[in-house]
């Protein structure tokens, strides 16, 4: 009899499921500090800048942090809340939404893959609750080996070196769920009713065009035509460019927009090395030159609004397109912790632990 509640305990623990949400990170502050210690952090990751080490570090040091941690600050100032980093507040709705529905049987907790809350004490909370199976679910709709392939290989990395290591179900990019693209459609349509835009934006964040050509696993598709995002096939199956675009082209269907009433572009560049190309704020002079006047933004690149598109979007294109001589360019909210991505994120969670079960 002394055994029975210690058995009782075993088999509670083993019937508890984890789920691991992630998102790219945010610094703590918006202060020069908080920043320069988050972009640390996040540009040393040889996934993100992919130059050989030597190069990294005298970039990072020399000229990204002196430089752009006061800036960046400044920019995170105009976003920030009462509560905090928007999409560190957005984030943990989320989880809080999909821990409830989930229930009892699952434990969900929130990561960043820089900055907190860290992967680690995510790790170490889901293995003391008894979470022995644990699914990862990278909030990042298209596959980039810069986050997805990052985030992955951090979690990993964590995982292997626990003595007690957790069974890991990683859930793919879901750039073509229908449910994800129904969700940025139900955003959109209110927008795009009350604004009545002459043009549609689709903006992503961009990458250095290297990181497409890393990719290829044919080693002759990615950037080789104008049309080699046309279609996902074996050969782009991999490729961030190639899965945007499909993102944007199944979201253009579902409110029947044809061709010319939208654009496709990218976003965030830096440095002077090629990005993937178009860039979303030289698009905005020939959309004015084309006699555009109202635009609205969609960023499905993101599933929580950030400085991305809060500040990079909301005010500093905003600005841009007024100067030259735009009447409103509106961006659709992102899908934070709406109902119907909560219910994705709950699904996607049920369906992985089923086959890894």
């Amino acid at each position: 009899m002394h055994n029975a509640p210690g058995f009782l305990l075993l088999v509670a623990c083993a019937a508890m499921q984890g789920l691991l949400l992630v998102n790219l990170g945010t610094p703590d502050a918006p202060t020069s500090a908080a920043v320069r210690r988050y972009l640390r952090e996040f540009l040393s990751d040889p996934r993100v800048i992919d130059i050989n080490p030597i190069g990294r570090a005298l970039l990072l040091n020399l000229i990204i942090l002196p430089f752009r941690s006061s800036k960046s600050a400044k920019l995170y100032q105009n976003i920030w809340t009462e509560k905090g980093s928007p999409l560190l507040t957005y984030s943990q709705d989320l989880r809080e939404q999909v821990q409830a529905k989930l229930g009892d049987s699952w434990q969900v907790e929130l990561a960043m893959r820089y900055g907190s809350p860290n992967i680690a004490s995510a790790l170490d909370r889901l293995q003391a609750s008894g979470c022995d199976q644990i699914v990862v679910l990278p909030l990042y709709p298209q596959n980039a080996s810069s986050s997805t392939g990052s985030t992955v290989q951090r979690v990993y990395d964590e995982a292997k070196t626990r003595w007690n290591v957790p069974m890991l179900a990683i859930v793919p990019e879901f750039y073509n769920e229908p449910a994800f693209v129904n969700a940025f459609v139900d955003a959109g349509r209110p927008v795009l009713a009350d604004k009545e835009p002459d043009h549609i934006v689709f903006s992503f964040h961009g990458l250095p065009e290297r990181h497409m050509l890393k990719g290829d696993v044919s080693g002759s598709h990615c950037l080789a035509s104008a049309t080699c995002c046309d279609t996902i096939t074996s050969s782009n199956r991999h490729c961030y460019k190639a899965q945007c675009y499909a993102t944007a082209r199944a979201i253009a269907t579902s409110l029947a927009l044809g061709e010319d009433d939208y654009t496709i572009c990218f976003q965030s560049r830096l440095g002077r090395t090629p990005w993937i190309k178009p860039y979303f704020d030289l698009v905005l002079p020939e959309l004015a030159a084309q006699g555009k006047k109202r635009l609205v933004v969609f960023s499905p690149a993101f599933v929580a609004d950030c400085l991305e598109t809060l500040e990079e979007i909301g005010i500093r294109a905003k600005e841009q397109w007024t100067e030259l001589g735009g009447e409103s360019i509106t961006l659709v909210p992102s899908l934070n912790a709406s109902e119907a991505w909560a219910e994705l994120v709950a699904d996607l969670a049920r369906r992985h632990a089923a086959r890894a079960a």
